[in-house]
């Protein structure tokens, strides 16, 4: 099995905080559909006739996109590759997007599973991170996709910023329980380098982010999800049992999968390789037939680094077993590396296989660095 995932680089405006490669103007939309079109079939190969097990529309905002150039999209790889009856297909959308007529096309398409970015129900938080929604439009898009028939849904919040008291933080989480949503996406707010918060800050217009703030709200966060019978299933990510983000959780589990579209990366298993970001490069390069992509072969290291990142931050943990099958003896130098932690409970064992402690969830990409071979 394998995923396809497709950048759509379009936003109406942007936020704040992003450092994902996007562009505010439309200009090359046409063109860049046509590249995209393109580049499918150009890379129809990379997978290797794997059945494809899920479909990811991610940004930018793929809800820019009119229901038929969606369609397009899905009819194309469905042609091209072996799509199961049974895929998740996933569009990212922003909530002023989804307007009656606008889910109502949807729904006539395949697209089965919406990612909805409401981030905040609370105005003030949204005008300082630049979102272009609403927070009346947030709760009226989820109420409206589950009203067409879209129930498999799930939801971004961020915490640890500024404005963010723990009296708004729990009201979000709240009203995302009232929503009856069945998973949430949930993220720190960090400064990236080169984001317009980023320069706030550096100028002192914003305070620098409180990692105490953002500590105290992430363990707010796990306590109310536990009590409402979510699995925290990802350091970032939470939902009722039986609606995991197939897609994502094959990022976590090592499954193969192919990045269409500018800046999108791509992973079969021996390589990854990730796409120009610039929109005009690469729809220059896609038209003359060539991929302009920077490629990475992965060494013995790369691997088992790699599983130590991603497993940690699940609740499957790292299996001992699999990582002496990266590299023989490889379990026996990560425990003896981990002893520290273990003395601080920070993660455990049980049988063959480590997980984090919920203290350990807070300090979760360190862990996994300082295991690193």
């Amino acid at each position: 099995m394998a995923g396809i995932y497709l950048h759509i680089p379009f936003c109406k405006q942007a936020c704040h905080y992003c450092d994902f490669h996007f562009s505010t103007s439309l200009q090359y939309k046409p063109q860049l559909l046509q590249a995209l079109v393109k580049e499918i079939e150009l890379q129809k190969t990379y997978l290797q006739n794997e059945t494809i097990e899920t479909i990811y529309f991610g940004g930018g905002t793929p809800s820019v996109l009119e229901s038929a150039e969606i369609q397009l999209l899905i009819d194309t790889i469905t042609r091209l590759y072996t799509v199961s009856s049974s895929a998740e297909i996933t569009l990212e959308a922003n909530p002023d997007d989804l307007n009656k007529a606008k889910v109502q096309a949807l729904r006539q398409t395949p697209v089965n599973r919406f990612s909805i970015g409401i981030q905040s129900f609370f105005d003030d938080d949204l005008q300082w991170m630049n979102r272009v929604h609403r927070a009346d439009e947030a709760e009226a898009a989820v109420k409206r996709a589950q009203d067409m028939g879209f129930e498999n849904l799930t939801v971004d919040l961020i915490y640890g910023y500024p404005l963010l008291t723990d009296v708004k933080w729990k009201y979000n989480l709240d009203k995302v329980f009232e929503l009856d949503v069945p998973h949430v996406s949930t993220y720190s707010m960090t400064v990236e380098p080169g984001t317009a918060l980023d320069s706030f800050v550096k100028k002192k217009k914003q305070p620098a982010m409180n990692e105490q703030q953002s500590a105290e709200q992430f363990n707010v966060l796990m306590d109310a999800m536990q009590t409402h019978g979510f699995e925290h299933y990802e350091i970032s990510n939470f939902c009722k049992p039986g609606h995991y983000s197939r897609h994502n959780s094959n990022y976590w589990r090592g499954v193969k999968y192919l990045g269409i579209g500018p800046s999108a990366h791509s992973y079969n298993g021996d390589t990854r390789q990730w796409n120009i970001a610039n929109n005009a490069k690469y729809i220059q390069s896609i038209e003359d037939g060539k991929i302009l992509a920077e490629t990475e072969e992965l060494t013995e290291a790369n691997r088992l680094n790699e599983y130590i990142m991603t497993s940690l931050r699940t609740m499957w943990g790292l299996d001992l077993d699999k990582l002496n099958t990266i590299a023989a003896g490889a379990s026996d130098q990560l425990l003896i590396a981990a002893q520290s932690y273990f003395e601080r409970e920070w993660i455990i064992q049980k049988n063959n296989v480590i997980y984090l402690t919920p203290t350990g969830k807070l300090y979760a990409d360190a862990i996994a660095a300082d295991l690193f071979f």
